[in-house]
Formats: structure tokens, C-alpha cells, sequence
């Protein structure tokens, strides 16, 4: 097979979304799963739901890193593939599988050894929930290799564009997992240890089943250093993106609490609404990913800038679908989440900003992924930081000054964006970022 051809096939709107749709499935397993484990959970008592979420807090930022092994492996995997050389695309997801494994590992046996000193910390202090959280997450972080692995997976077989084979290896996992896990904790009596058990289970099914498919791709397995570690410094700036990322939502957080419980409240309903949105629309920046790194792999500059230009018209136009759903939903959404008239009426104060901002969101959502695939990190990274520190943050800090309430956190999010838009549109139009070749 010529499988620079098929890497450089037209990217038309069908085949933006025959990889978009199952990395969105691929996307949504994993916190439709945490929902499960969470009911299942939350009939144990209140202790046994305190413990998972201290625990999942470790987890979830486990999750995040393993993300950013992806989204770094599909780029540089992208371009060898679109050169016409899947060997070396697999190649790559071979490095990154091996530094997945290995952070994995290192989470595991820090988890027995701190596990405890951390959940202390994260439940603020002695008690119930500290020793149970603690005993939850030993266990669980037993499944932290599998979990990168299965990410570093993600990565390579997006680069080759193979979105069907990861659909299969996620999805089938979790669905045991979300029938082993009750069946663990209740007529297993192994209450909130069935839980962290039945994650494990997943988790490492998941990478046996990645690491599976490069044994079958027929390439060397052996650890190249040097690759690692361009892959290191290329994660490092992902992981400094995402920490300027936390560090705002975690202010607005604070900032709305200083409000009060009802704007507090709100601001989470309308947060969690958000990242929802941002789930869904990551799932085009992934296809991005790929198509832009094969046609740069290609040698098709032309090409990349097209489907550059392709892939942010779709995400305006998915911002503007979400948009039109969320101002339609206004005076119905909230209520679904609290039955608090102060929380509902705080939520209509952030409502006009978030359908706002949700356009603009799609555009900058897409042209993420098209950096991301064209190898653009450093500009990425960058910008993170000069949006968040010279415009979100200052934002929401002078709305608690000034007493502005959640229209001014909401504002500051929608300047965040905003700057983030206008940069990367420039950068789109400079056309510096569209760098040819199998390796940038």
C-alpha cells in the first residue's frame, strides 16, 4: 500500500469527521466510565464517595498527562506517515510507549510508597477519608502504566489514522470495567477497594491491548534515547500549556467562591458545560492533528494551510451549533443541575458570556489541533502564557477587587479566548508554522 497516497488523500469534510467521531467515542469513554464509578460508589455512604474523589483528583491528573503524551506522539507520528513511511511513524509510537510506561511505573511505586503523605494533604488532613482514599488510590495507581500506555497508543495510531482499532481498545475495556466494577463492590464485598480494583482491570487491558498492536506492526522495540527525549522536551511544553491552563481555571474557581455559594454553584454548571463543549470539539482538533502533520510529512505546505483553513471554519461552525443549544437551554440547563433559585439565577449571569464566547471557542479549539499537528508547540506554549498572565488572570482578579461577580470571572475567560483567537490567526496567516518535512 502507498501509504503516502492515502495520507494525502483530500481532506474533505467526511474524512475530517471518519477521524473526528471515533476519537470523540475514545474521548468520552473514560469520563462516562468515572460517572459509572461514581454512582456505583456513591451508595456506599458519603466516606467511600469522599475517598474516590480525593483519589480520582491523583488520577485524573495521571489522565492529563497522558494526554499530553498523545497529543505529542500524533503530530511527529503524523509527519513520518504523511512522508510515506509508517515504519518510522510506528517507530515513534514506540519511543513514546516507552517513556508512557516508564512515568507509568514511576506513579505506581510513588503511590505505595506517598500515596498516603498525598491523600492526607488532598483531604486535609487525618480521618475516614484520608485512610480510605489512600487505600483506594495504592491500588489504583497500580493501573498507571496501562493508562499511558494506552495514550502513547492513541497517539501513534492517530498519526497513521487509524481512529477504528483505538474505538475497539478503549471501549471494550471500560464497558468490562463498568460491569466488573459493581459487581466488585457489592456482591464481591469489596466495597470501594472493587472500585479501584475494576480500574486497574480496565487500565491495563487497555495498554496490553496498545502495546499488542505495535508488537504486531513488526518494528524494533528497542528504546532510542534520543527520540525519547526530543519527545520529553516536545511533552514538556504541552504539560507548561496545560499547567497555565489550571492555574486560570483554578483562580476563577476561587474567585467565584469569594462570591458565595450561589455564584460559586453556578460558575460549576456553567464550567463543567464548558468543558463538556471542549471535549467534544478536541475531538476535531485530534483530526487536525493528524491530517495536518501527514500533509506537512508530505511536503504539501499548500495542503496544511487548506485544511488549516477547513478545520477552523468546521469549529466555528460547531461553536456556533453549541452556541444556539446553550442560549436555547438557558432557562431550562440550570435548573438540571440545582434546584436553588440563587444558583439559577447566578448562572444566567454567566449564560450571555458562555454562548459568546462558544464560536470563538470552536475556531481556537481547531487551530490548537492544527499546531499541535504541525509541530508548533513552543508558539503554543507561549501563548498560553501570555493569554492567562496578561489577560485571564488580571481579568477575574480585578473582578473580586472590584466586586464585579461572576460577569466579571466570565468576562475574563471570554478575553482569554479572545487573545488566544486573534494570536493564533495571525499565526495562521504568517504561515511560519507550516514547516515541511518528516521531522520539524
Amino acid at each position: 500500500m502507498n501509504h503516502a497516497a492515502t495520507a494525502h488523500r483530500p481532506a474533505s469534510p467526511r474524512r475530517i469527521a471518519a477521524l473526528a467521531l471515533p476519537a470523540l467515542v475514545v474521548l468520552a469513554a473514560e469520563p462516562l466510565y468515572v460517572l459509572v464509578d461514581t454512582a456505583v460508589v456513591g451508595h456506599l455512604g458519603r466516606v467511600p464517595l469522599a475517598a474516590l474523589a480525593v483519589g480520582g483528583t491523583v488520577m485524573t491528573l495521571t489522565a492529563w498527562v497522558g494526554t499530553v503524551v498523545a497529543y505529542g506522539t500524533t503530530g511527529r507520528a503524523a509527519r513520518r506517515f504523511g512522508a510515506g513511511d509508517r515504519a518510522a511513524a510506528v517507530a515513534e509510537g514506540v519511543q513514546s510507549s516507552w517513556l508512557a510506561f516508564g512515568v507509568g511505573l514511576l506513579i505506581a511505586i510513588g503511590m505505595q510508597v506517598g500515596g498516603g503523605a498525598l491523600a492526607r494533604t488532598l483531604a486535609g488532613g487525618g480521618g475516614e477519608v484520608a485512610d480510605a482514599a489512600a487505600q483506594w488510590l495504592r491500588i489504583a495507581a497500580l493501573g498507571a502504566p496501562g493508562l499511558l500506555l494506552a495514550a502513547a497508543g492513541n497517539g501513534w495510531l492517530r498519526g497513521v489514522q487509524d481512529t477504528r482499532r483505538p474505538l475497539y481498545f478503549v471501549l471494550g475495556p471500560n464497558l468490562l470495567s463498568a460491569l466488573l466494577c459493581p459487581l466488585l463492590v457489592y456482591p464481591g464485598g469489596l466495597g470501594l477497594v472493587g472500585s479501584a480494583v475494576a480500574n486497574v482491570v480496565a487500565q491495563t487491558l487497555c495498554g496490553v491491548l496498545f502495546a499488542a498492536a505495535l508488537v504486531g506492526e513488526r518494528v524494533s522495540l528497542r528504546p532510542q534515547p534520543r527520540v525519547i527525549r526530543q519527545q520529553l522536551v516536545l511533552s514538556r511544553d504541552l504539560l507548561i500549556r496545560g499547567l497555565a491552563f489550571q492555574a486560570s481555571f483554578l483562580s476563577a474557581t476561587a474567585v467565584a467562591a469569594r462570591f458565595g455559594a450561589a455564584a460559586v454553584g453556578a460558575h460549576q454548571i456553567a464550567l463543567q458545560l464548558w468543558f463538556f463543549t471542549a471535549l467534544v470539539l478536541d475531538a476535531l482538533a485530534i483530526a487536525a492533528q493528524s491530517l495536518v502533520g501527514a500533509a506537512l510529512g508530505a511536503g504539501d505546505d499548500a495542503g496544511a494551510r487548506a485544511l488549516a483553513r477547513r478545520v477552523g471554519l468546521l469549529g466555528g461552525v460547531c461553536g456556533v451549533g453549541f452556541a444556539l443549544l446553550v442560549a436555547a437551554g438557558a432557562g431550562v440547563v440550570p435548573s438540571w443541575f440545582s434546584s436553588d433559585a440563587g444558583v439559577r439565577e447566578q448562572a444566567m449571569v454567566a449564560w450571555p458570556w458562555f454562548v459568546v464566547m462558544l464560536p470563538l471557542a470552536g475556531v481556537v479549539f481547531a487551530l490548537d489541533g492544527v499546531l499541535i499537528g504541525a509541530g508548533d508547540v513552543r508558539y503554543l506554549r507561549n501563548l498560553t502564557i501570555v493569554a492567562a498572565l496578561g489577560g485571564f488572570l488580571p481579568a477575574i482578579w480585578l473582578a473580586y477587587a472590584f466586586n464585579l461577580g461572576l460577569g466579571g470571572i466570565w468576562a475574563g475567560l471570554t478575553l482569554f479566548v479572545v487573545i488566544r483567537l486573534v494570536a493564533l490567526l495571525l499565526r495562521l496567516r504568517n504561515g511560519r508554522w507550516a514547516v515541511t518535512g518528516a521531522v520539524r
